[in-house]
């Protein structure tokens, strides 16, 4: 099975301004990943060729990465993933730019199975949580923040270990990075 899986938001901003976002992934100061509820980014070095890293359970190590424009990440779990994802960003004639996240890879057993059920879930709503920090970042402010599903919620709740579910601002409480490992 193949999967092609792209999110992006368009910001009225420089593509200078997006870019430094690209470069703070995984560092102490990443203003691009939503750590705030999901599991940090983290390499084994600074974010460049050859970084092996990742978030929670899903491993990777940097395939490419062009500072300011772009970074390809090729997967190495969790197992039945074969591909890559990436950030790049766009600029558009009219002064806005592109920021995007795209996924392409062939799924072998038992990704077939927990693809769909779980990892695309929870992928779609972290991403969109990404692109809402990229956004507040850039501009201040957000203009649809996205909100997790109820199945979202069921399965962060499930993975955690929690009963009951916490809301807050309608999301679970965060998740530690240890909690779904």
């Amino acid at each position: 099975m193949r999967v092609w899986n792209r999110h992006s938001r368009i910001v009225d901003v420089a593509p200078e301004r997006v870019g430094t976002l690209i470069d703070t992934l995984s560092t102490d100061d990443d203003r691009l990943w939503p750590v705030d509820a999901w599991p940090p980014m983290r390499f084994d070095r600074p974010l460049g060729v050859g970084a092996d890293g990742g978030h929670g359970p899903v491993r990777y190590h940097v395939e490419s990465y062009e500072p300011g424009r772009s970074v390809r990440f090729r997967f190495t779990a969790p197992r039945g993933f074969d591909g890559f994802h990436e950030f790049t960003l766009r600029a558009a004639e009219t002064g806005e730019t592109e920021l995007a996240h795209l996924i392409m890879m062939r799924l072998r057993r038992p990704a077939w199975f927990s693809y769909p059920l779980l990892w695309r879930p929870m992928h779609d709503a972290l991403l969109e949580d990404c692109l809402d920090r990229a956004e507040r970042e850039l501009t201040g402010t957000v203009r649809t923040p996205a909100r997790w599903s109820p199945y979202v919620r069921f399965l962060r709740n499930l993975i955690s270990g929690k009963r009951s579910l916490r809301f807050r601002k309608n999301k679970v409480a965060p998740m530690s990075a240890t909690a779904i490992r």
